[in-house]
Order: C-alpha cells, then sequence, then structure tokens
C-alpha cells in the first residue's frame, strides 16, 4: 500500500508504541520524540516521491500532442517516467524495498539521538520498525472500510467530501487506531 501524508502520525505512532513496548530496547527518551522523529523521515520520503510524481506530470504534459497523437497510455508512460526518474535519484519505488531502507534510516537517527539502547543485532530492532509500518500498511485498509460501514449506520447521512463527513471519519479512524492498538 502506497502511504500518503496523512497515513505518516499515525505510522509513527506505531513505530514508537512498538519499540517503547518492545523487550529488545530500553526507551532513553519520552516515546514523543521517537514518533516524531519518524514522523519526519517518513514524510520526507512521501514528499520526495510527490516530488517524482510532479516531474513524471510535467514531463507528461511537456510531450501530451505527441502522446495523443501516437494514442499511447498515459497511465504506462507516466510509470516509465516515473521509475526513470526515481532511479536517477536513486529513489526505491518497491514498497518493500522503501520499508527497509525507511527502517534503517528511522533505526540510525534514533540511535545518534541516544533515544535507544540495545544490546541486540540492529537487524532485530530494524525488523521491528519494518513489522510496524508493514503491519499499519495492511490494516489501513480494514480500518477504512470499518470507518466507512459505521458511517453507513448513521441516523443522518453524510456527504462524502464534505467537512463534517472529513470531521467524523478522521474521529472514527483515530477510535479504530486506538482500539487496534495503534495510538
Amino acid at each position: 500500500m502506497k502511504l500518503k501524508l496523512t497515513h505518516i502520525p499515525h505510522v509513527a505512532n506505531k513505530i514508537a508504541l512498538d519499540i517503547a513496548n518492545s523487550s529488545l530496547l530500553e526507551l532513553k527518551t519520552p516515546i514523543e520524540n521517537v514518533a516524531n522523529l519518524a514522523k519526519t523521515i517518513l514524510e520526507e520520503d512521501i514528499k520526495k516521491e510527490l516530488e517524482i510524481d510532479e516531474k513524471a506530470k510535467n514531463l507528461l504534459e511537456e510531450n501530451l500532442d505527441e502522446i495523443e497523437f501516437m494514442r499511447a497510455d498515459e497511465r504506462q508512460l507516466f510509470w516509465m517516467i516515473k521509475r526513470q526518474i526515481a532511479e536517477k535519484e536513486n529513489f526505491l519505488l518497491s514498497w518493500e524495498d522503501r520499508y527497509n531502507e525507511l527502517s534503517h534510516k528511522i533505526l540510525d537517527e534514533i540511535s545518534l539521538e541516544g533515544f535507544i539502547q540495545f544490546g541486540v543485532s540492529e537487524n532485530l530492532i530494524k525488523n521491528l520498525i519494518f513489522k510496524s509500518i508493514d503491519t499499519y500498511s495492511k490494516i489501513y485498509e480494514e480500518i477504512e472500510e470499518e470507518v466507512i460501514e459505521k458511517m453507513k449506520n448513521y441516523k443522518r447521512k453524510l456527504l462524502a467530501g464534505t467537512d463534517e463527513y472529513e470531521l467524523v471519519f478522521e474521529k472514527l479512524y483515530e477510535e479504530e487506531l486506538r482500539r487496534k492498538g495503534f495510538l
């Protein structure tokens, strides 16, 4: 699943909670510091991908006449261009590889900052962080469906896309995350 900027605070909280609850290490700072650091790293990654997307869109738009003339598939061209840009910029598009790289970055930073102390292999801690990201990404769609189902059963119908809908959705979404141990 592709993470979005709106997911980042939840993923960062999941990482911080899993680190705080792990018997593999000792947390030397408030949990919020770990969550904030993870949030910063994850946001940078998502923003980098958004920049690559924007570059790919711009290239498509610049060549729109040729694309239409050749009747090429714009979506397929977008992905080809995005892959080329990402490769030039050493940016991983494979989610498993990205989760792995992000896990390393987060571990390196929390270690460098002295937020944790551990006497086990770094790989075990990295895997803990990887699992946090992966677990969130797998359960996100399930939680979203549960929230939408709850909203369908409201007496007063909420119109998708309205401010009221978004507020209720976010409240219910956070309740579900809390219930499942993500917050």
